[in-house]
């Protein structure tokens, strides 16, 4: 009896079940905006979460405006993820605003009843 043994990879990473991708960035623009990109769901929360408190907490200006036009797939987690972001803003004393926020996700934030949190931003 022989045994054969093979390498295994790791793991890809989770896709994200509403859109196939895994991806999210932030990106900042050259005209002060940052630019939230890609998927904001439960297989990306975590790391955006925490790269977005990052980033905002180093905003150098005291109001930030984050533009949510490049988010393609987002669900209750994402909402959690940006209501987060607010919160943090708030106790450091800036100012947050987020600007083009898709439909799907002002969907959520309505029956969540925090829509208007996020539209005015803190």
């Amino acid at each position: 009896m022989s045994t054969v043994l093979t390498r295994s990879r790791a793991p890809a990473p989770a896709p994200d079940r509403s859109s196939g991708s895994t991806a999210f960035e932030i990106v900042a623009g050259d005209d002060g905006r940052s630019y939230v990109r890609g998927s904001l769901t439960f297989a990306t929360a975590r790391r955006a979460r925490e790269e977005g408190l990052l980033k905002f907490r180093g905003c150098a200006a005291r109001s930030c405006e984050v533009d949510c036009s490049g988010i393609t797939a987002s669900d209750s987690a994402g909402l959690t993820v940006l209501l987060d972001w607010l919160a943090r803003a708030k106790r450091d004393g800036r100012s947050l605003r987020y600007v083009n926020l898709p439909a799907g996700l002002l969907a959520i934030a309505k029956i969540s009843e925090v829509a208007e949190l996020l539209q005015t931003g803190v």
